[in-house]
């Protein structure tokens, strides 16, 4: 849910500003305009194509480039014998 929250109320009570975040994105305004948006940084994270976070998260694949066929080939007998003395 969109809040609208003018410039001076946001600078008496930052934390409820911080709280109707959780919800949806905070339009602060100034002198009845928007001005800024508060929202959360996952939020923003996703909005803006940002990657990154875990090694996990960077070569997980969602969504269509993770459409393809894989097909690895087969390793030949001689490269997966043990290592040993010759």
């Amino acid at each position: 849910m969109i809040r609208v929250m003018p410039s001076r109320e946001f600078d008496q009570n930052p934390i409820e500003a911080k709280r109707a975040s959780e919800d949806g994105p905070v339009i602060v305004t100034d002198r009845g305009e928007p001005a800024f948006v508060l929202i959360k940084y996952d939020t923003y994270r996703r909005l803006s194509g940002e990657r990154g976070g875990s090694l996990l998260d960077l070569l997980r694949q969602d969504g269509s480039e993770a459409d393809f066929d894989f097909k690895p080939s087969r390793l030949s007998d001689d490269v997966a014998r043990p290592a040993g003395p010759d």
